[in-house]
């Protein structure tokens, strides 16, 4: 006999087939699948994560490219040449001192508009703005406005950080921890993934001789692209059915100060102090690499006449970031996971200190613009790999509110204030121990001695105070 239509047999027969119709793979569960463990359903919402962030980094890697020959090939200004700077490499350098600065001043304004806004209102207001400074900054380039070089470099530092860790933000917000430790090692591919492209599509406009103004304008294009993805993400993301909830994830974040929230969580902090030591360690790595690459510039304009060192600089960055990055996206796509997967957490924590602690050890031993390179090569592609993979696990037990403004702030001002204390490690080395390249390599051992420090002390408190805790998002 047939159930009656409406009674409880009929209707739990019904919604079994819906949710075997549901759950049914889609094309984008069975292509993610390859990468990650990506459940029925989790395929499409992931995919276009992945897109949304690939585009966000192939706009950044344009214009980080274009920023290069702005500020290595610049005039130096006689009053920089009074305090004892005459290197464009130390210009670069010291010049993450203005980015910290700034980002005193742009971290509590997001922090004061997050908290008046939803989500969706900050994360377009936010996009808006960085597009309008593209666009500005362009014309300025075009126009070749004074001391654009610096002013540049210090823009696209606080740009860079802010953007994408906004990015990361609202994963975590519409992730629950469970699905983000199987989910955000696959979404990172598509950043790993477009910084090689971004830096593809660079070197072949330099080599094409394109206006660095205008590479700016297709950058503010693709930025405002990101905007749809976005919108069309949020349309499910977070719905639970339970009105509450729902609200909360639409409401405005509570009024706490986001270096508040820092200072009030010992977790928070280690994280904010562990990128402070990781970035000091890069940050002299990228002085050391930027020192060779000018001064072998400088020998080739000697040898060969009208030698053009903007071409040379910028080729030359292209081709790094280019080949940093196809070395990220192998690791991102096939080693990421399933170190989460087999060591969890220590895994992903853990290997870029390892690798750095050997690239320098390589270049103590002989510092050549080769070794350098190939150091750097290795240290970065697992920075943007396996380490950006574990940045983003750390956050996924916090509160919506530590999400959005603990993250900015660690994620930018913390990570700049890496670079300025790597500023003073510089000015350090080169005016007081006169220190070439194995010595600031040798400097850099020393941090990575005190960063492993920090990431096993993280590693044991996130197991203690986090050992299943969920996010307060929906899956």
């Amino acid at each position: 006999m047939l159930p009656k239509i409406g009674s409880s047999k009929g209707n739990r027969m019904n919604n079994r087939a819906e949710d075997l119709v549901r759950h049914r793979p889609t094309v984008a569960d069975r292509l993610l699948n390859l990468f990650s463990d990506v459940h029925a359903g989790e395929g499409g919402r992931a995919f276009l994560m992945l897109f949304n962030i690939f585009l966000i980094l192939v706009a950044y890697y344009i214009i980080k490219t274009v920023r290069e020959p702005l500020i290595l090939n610049a005039e130096i200004p006689e009053f920089l040449k009074a305090l004892g700077i005459i290197s464009t490499a130390e210009v670069k350098t010291f010049a993450s001192a203005g980015q910290a600065l700034v980002l005193m001043i742009f971290v509590p304004a997001y922090g004061w508009f997050a908290s008046r806004v939803s989500r969706m209102k900050l994360i377009v207001g936010v996009t808006l703005f960085f597009a309008a400074n593209v666009l500005i900054f362009a014309v300025a380039v075009h126009n070749d406005a004074p001391f654009i070089g610096v002013a540049f470099y210090i823009w696209v530092g606080v740009f860079s950080l802010s953007i994408i860790a906004q990015f990361w933000s609202y994963a975590n917000d519409i992730y629950t921890k469970s699905a983000g430790d199987r989910l955000f090692p696959v979404i990172a591919l598509g950043a790993t993934a477009g910084s090689p492209v971004g830096a593809w599509v660079s070197e072949r406009l330099f080599e094409a001789h394109v206006s660095s103004h205008l590479m700016l304008y297709l950058s503010a294009g693709l930025l405002l692209l990101t905007l749809g993805i976005y919108l069309l993400v949020n349309r499910n993301a977070g719905r639970t059915g339970n009105a509450e909830e729902n609200g909360k994830v639409e409401s405005p974040l509570g009024k706490t100060n986001a270096f508040a929230l820092v200072f009030s969580n010992r977790y928070i902090l280690l994280i904010a102090l562990l990128l402070i030591v990781l970035n000091i360690v890069n940050t002299v790595g990228e002085f050391i690499l930027s020192t060779l690459v000018v001064d072998h510039a400088a020998e080739l304009a000697r040898e060969q006449d009208n030698f053009d060192v903007n071409a040379y600089i910028g080729a030359f960055y292209a081709s790094y970031f280019f080949w940093v990055n196809i070395i990220a996206v192998l690791l991102q796509a096939f080693v990421a996971s399933r170190i989460v997967k087999r060591f969890g957490l220590a895994g992903v924590l853990f290997a870029l200190p390892i690798i750095a602690l050997g690239a320098y050890g390589f270049v103590a031993l002989g510092a050549t613009l080769f070794i350098v390179r190939w150091a750097k090569t290795a240290e970065n592609s697992t920075d943007y790999s396996i380490m950006n993979t574990a940045k983003q696990l750390l956050w996924l037990p916090t509160t919506r509110e530590e999400k959005y403004k603990a993250k900015q702030a660690v994620d930018s001002f913390f990570v700049r204030l890496g670079d300025l204390a790597a500023a003073l490690v510089v000015f350090a080395g080169v005016s007081w121990f006169a220190l070439g390249a194995r010595g600031f390599a040798m400097l850099n051992l020393c941090f990575i001695v005190l960063w492993l420090g920090l990431a096993w002390a993280l590693w044991r408190l996130n197991r203690r105070q986090y050992p299943e805790t969920e996010s307060t998002a929906s899956p």
